[in-house]
């Protein structure tokens, strides 16, 4: 016989505020070290380092040693799956600092939603993809009224394709032909800051690994955030969905 999940005492992880945000500190695939993320929990390193262990002890994050370093990462798509569960019905809460409000401003601008981008950056590449005539099927923008355009969450229409142009477009920068596929439907997010779309599932993925790759933006120093490289700017003005520059986060 197979054993009952234990809910209450996975649940038991999410339920302090600290660990909530180291957590959230690991959303965009990068592995912390202890000392960060105890800064974003607002924590000290040695209190911290109670709430990593029993993090690792319910496998929700694992740690990767590199030489006397050790760096934690999210053990796998699931608990990121959770996180995005909770942060849909989870109640806002206020912006009581400069701090917060300069963490807040950073990942509005521009940020990674699990692995595709986000915030203003992500609604204007995708809008310009539409505008370009790279996409097509709908407008970009979140319609209260639609039933499947919830806010903070994935879109469950499957109102997008890509054109043959957008694909051949996209080829030329480098996006792999594996995504370009023009007959099976784009998955897409309802921007939860900006209150419209952007793109995510597998191109949305291969965009923001190229421009990563490419040296074009880079990660912030608030978690998740991104920033568009000095290099990057002068790319992004010519690529077929950019328009907006990000300022630093």
């Amino acid at each position: 016989m197979s054993a009952t999940p234990d809910l209450a005492r996975a649940a038991s992880a999410f339920a302090d505020p600290r660990r909530a945000r180291v957590l959230m500190a690991l959303t965009d695939g990068r592995a912390l070290p202890a000392g960060r993320l105890a800064e974003e929990a607002g924590v000290a390193t040695s209190t911290v380092s109670a709430h990593l262990a029993l993090l690792l002890d319910l496998g929700l994050v694992v740690v990767v040693p590199q030489g006397r370093h050790r760096y934690y990462r999210l053990a796998n798509p699931d608990v990121e799956g959770v996180l995005e569960a909770l942060a849909r019905i989870a109640p806002k809460t206020p912006i009581t600092s400069l701090r917060e409000h300069t963490r807040s401003e950073a990942l509005r601008t521009a940020r990674t939603c699990y692995h595709h981008l986000a915030g203003g950056f992500g609604v204007d590449l995708f809008r310009r993809l539409i505008d370009n005539g790279c996409v097509a099927g709908g407008d970009g923008r979140h319609h209260a009224d639609d039933p499947t355009d919830r806010l903070s969450s994935p879109g469950r229409s499957d109102r997008y394709r890509l054109t043959d142009v957008g694909a051949s477009i996209l080829a030329e920068w480098g996006i792999p032909d594996a995504v370009l596929g023009t007959s099976t439907p784009l998955r897409y997010c309802v921007d939860w800051t900006e209150q419209a779309h952007h793109l995510s599932g597998p191109l949305g993925t291969a965009l923001a690994t190229r421009f990563f790759e490419a040296g074009w933006i880079g990660r912030g120093r608030v978690p998740r955030s991104i920033r568009v490289t000095d290099h990057g700017r002068d790319a992004l003005a010519e690529f077929p969905g950019t328009a907006r520059a990000t300022r630093s986060a």
